[in-house]
């Protein structure tokens, strides 16, 4: 049987791309397609190939392509793949190959496009091109999904939006985190930059702690709110076009707030195990930092809309609130800190890469994962 992996665009970073190296780990023979590859050296070894869209200017827009990218999703070489592994959330679930009437596809769906269909989420929504394309493009995307294959979400909310605006259903497999490297950094097993220990200096006795990609939907602003209400230091790691705004409601605070940048996993591995407690409010497809957090036994406050409500649990891993509640917001920032660290890190154990293996070979098929191991077994 001739498979393939596909995902959206290939980025240096992020959630999804975790699970397609898990994918890629799986079953390293089969060929990786997308629309364009922008982090050349995360996959040395696969076999990598790009859209006819990675050869235009179109590759830097997103916004641009997107009334494009349906049309290319059809229009794939028949290159005799029988079935597709999907990583979708765009338009990679409209895959199809030219010549060929069929595929068997398994479609893994970390969100139904955000932009799209809950532009209320995502500030990219409000692009003027993609306002202008949104009506006709989610009819186009309900159809498509309506064409068949085996569909699996990284939540019950995601499941629960799938049926909803795709009127199919699908199974929940929750995304891999790496559990078992979380738990075993140590801060002693590090050699540490002089950029690093500056960090490390500068860190309050106590602190709650944020890190994301700077971006509003995130709601880091929500971790400042949290140290005031709670009358504790905050950090926040990461970078992004939020930043400014960030950092001058920061200025504002009766509390001090520490901005790190963008920081090595080791560093945020450290800054999870020593924070008070993980702010992480914003309304989340999944949301694999909260569980990376709890692995490191940091409780982890969060929203009680979203998937974050699917991995901490309510008094004993953390604390759920509604974030425009002070009140609210405050009594979870109290419960969380209370919580046990060894609580928190055996949670975190369900979500690790291994029961996500064992999970997406149950859902494909071992014959399908066996056979694309055999053919790498052949090629080596």
């Amino acid at each position: 049987m001739s498979g393939a992996i596909i995902h959206e665009w290939i980025e240096a970073t992020g959630g999804a791309e975790k699970v397609v190296d898990s994918f890629v780990e799986m079953m390293p023979a089969l060929p990786l397609l997308c629309l364009w590859n922008d982090a050349p050296d995360r996959f040395p070894a696969a076999d990598v190939k790009e859209s006819i869209l990675a050869r235009t200017p179109l590759r830097k827009s997103k916004a641009a392509a997107l009334p494009l990218m349906p049309a290319v999703w059809r229009s794939w070489k028949n290159d005799n793949v029988e079935w597709a592994l999907i990583s979708s959330h765009l338009f990679a679930h409209h895959l199809r190959f030219r010549g060929r009437a069929e595929i068997v596809r398994f479609i893994y769906v970390h969100t139904p496009a955000r932009y799209l269909w809950t532009p209320e989420l995502d500030a990219r929504g409000a692009s003027p091109l993609v306002r202008m394309a949104a009506p006709a493009l989610r009819s186009l995307d309900r159809r498509r999904a309506q064409e068949g294959g085996n569909f699996a979400a990284n939540s019950n909310f995601v499941a629960r939006r799938i049926e909803d605006f795709w009127g199919v259903e699908a199974t929940t497999i929750y995304p891999p985190v790496d559990v078992d490297r979380i738990k075993e950094s140590r801060e002693v097993d590090h050699a540490w930059t002089e950029s690093e220990k500056e960090i490390l200096q500068s860190l309050p006795s106590q602190f709650l702690f944020c890190a994301s990609r700077m971006v509003p939907y995130k709601r880091m602003d929500a971790a400042i709110t949290a140290g005031s209400l709670s009358n504790t230091p905050v950090v926040i790691a990461g970078d992004g076009p939020d930043r400014a705004r960030l950092e001058n409601i920061a200025e504002g605070a009766n509390v001090p707030v520490v901005f790190v940048g963008r920081v090595s996993d080791e560093m945020l591995y450290l800054l999870y195990q020593r924070c008070s407690a993980f702010i992480f409010v914003g309304v989340e497809d999944f949301g694999i930092v909260p569980v990376e957090a709890m692995a490191a036994g940091a409780p982890v406050v969060g929203n009680r809309i979203g998937g974050v409500a699917e991995t901490v649990v309510d008094g004993e891993t953390g604390a759920l609130c509604n974030p425009d509640d002070p009140a609210d917001f405050r009594d979870a920032v109290e419960r969380a800190v209370n919580c046990s660290s060894v609580a928190t890190r055996s949670r975190a154990e369900l979500f690790s890469a291994e029961n996500f293996k064992e999970n997406i070979k149950s859902w494909v098929g071992e014959d399908r994962i066996n056979s694309a191991n055999r053919v790498d077994s052949r090629a080596a």
